[in-house]
């Protein structure tokens, strides 16, 4: 993720034109699904085939019946899964072992059941054109359909941890972990430089955008060309919107918080995407003996109803100013986790699936972008 925003979305797949008057005037000429299109709009048709080959689709996207109309009602369901599933197709793009798995689960025939994913921000007033803090993230979570379901102090990291959950399809569109760093916890020092890294913060959605925005979360729906722009538009949200950081910057940061050091090089990316599996023992003992680097002990929640591990971080060049020029630095990235969850009795007596998380689990599991070892490795003039 060298630059700030590092997703783009083209037209691609067999198509016919319908009509220089149609406002989306591409339709595949072999049945597909609104999701279907959403996504082969965004990646094409032979990345969409990969994704939903390797992903699990919920049955309530299966629908045919428009076949790339342009008239179509887009849900907000639909909207907020094809967003994931982007996001998803991202991260494997920069965990090397998560894709490595992932290319397993489709050799073997299984598929990714796509839990929940986490974003990290930052709760300072001053954060260039962004909103503060998790309001960068959930001024469309609400419009896509999430509701808050959990509040999950994170005290050791100077954290609040919240969950999102869907309303439409709680079990089966991914959740979001959102974090926010809450920077008046910290040394003067830290939050004076906290500003100096998200001061220069430019805002990736327009006035057309929020406009879209507004108008989903009224009808809960949008045409097709309209479900497309805004795809496009929300998947450049999850990047860094701020400039390259100085180094003495991040060194600083990282002193006090590993966490804010790691959204000084990585800004809103996902920080993690997590997959839902049946029996996390196992899996956890398969990688071991694959070699790969899966966290050793498997976190269980107090409940005991939820257990969660993951991969370390993958490493990253990430290029820092210094008043000699730029350096670059080999940094953590983001990492694939893994979690299982039970069935469990709600207050009216229903079984249903155990969506909550744990805070001890979830400072734990953040532990996998530690940046200990962390050194320079090359140097570029400015």
């Amino acid at each position: 993720m060298g630059g700030r925003n590092h997703f783009a979305c083209r037209l691609s797949g067999p198509y016919r034109i319908i009509g220089p008057t149609s406002p989306f005037a591409a339709v595949l000429l072999f049945t597909m699904t609104t999701l279907d299109y959403l996504l082969t709009s965004c990646i094409g048709a032979a990345a969409t085939a990969r994704m939903t080959r390797l992903m699990h689709v919920p049955a309530e996207f299966s629908d045919a019946s428009g076949n790339g109309d342009a008239t179509v009602a887009v849900t907000r369901a639909e909207i907020a899964y094809a967003m994931n599933v982007l996001l998803f197709r991202d991260l494997l793009e920069r965990v090397p072992e998560g894709k490595a798995y992932t290319e397993d689960a489709v050799a073997s025939g299984r598929r990714v059941f796509f839990d929940h994913g986490a974003v990290r921000s930052v709760k300072i007033a001053a954060n260039g054109q962004l909103p503060c803090g998790e309001a960068a993230i959930t001024r469309f979570l609400a419009p896509l359909g999430y509701r808050l379901n959990e509040n999950y102090p994170l005290p050791r990291l100077k954290m609040m941890g919240r969950a999102y959950v869907h309303a439409d399809l709680p079990e089966d569109i991914p959740q979001f972990f959102v974090s926010e760093l809450e920077v008046d916890r910290f040394s003067p020092e830290f939050q004076a430089a906290v500003g100096r890294v998200v001061a220069s913060s430019v805002d990736p959605l327009d006035a057309r955008d929020l406009e879209l925005l507004k108008e989903l979360e009224a009808q809960r729906s949008l045409p097709l060309a309209d479900a497309v722009a805004l795809l496009q538009s929300l998947v450049r949200c999850f990047a860094r919107q701020h400039e390259v950081p100085a180094l003495d910057d991040y060194e600083l940061l990282l002193k006090e918080s590993q966490e804010m050091a790691w959204i000084a090089t990585e800004g809103n990316a996902f920080n993690h995407v997590t997959d839902r599996v049946p029996d996390l023992y196992a899996l956890s003992a398969e990688q071991q003996q694959l070699g790969r680097s899966i966290k050793p002990a498997i976190e269980e929640a107090a409940r005991g109803t939820m257990r969660q591990t993951a991969y370390r971080a993958a490493q990253v060049e990430r290029v820092f100013r210094t008043a000699n020029g730029c350096v670059v630095r080999r940094v953590p990235g983001s990492f694939y986790e893994f979690i299982s969850r039970d069935r469990v009795r709600n207050a009216d007596g229903e079984e249903v699936l155990d969506l909550g998380f744990d805070s001890s689990n979830a400072t734990a599991i953040f532990k996998m972008t530690s940046a200990d070892g962390a050194a320079p490795t090359m140097a570029k003039a400015a």
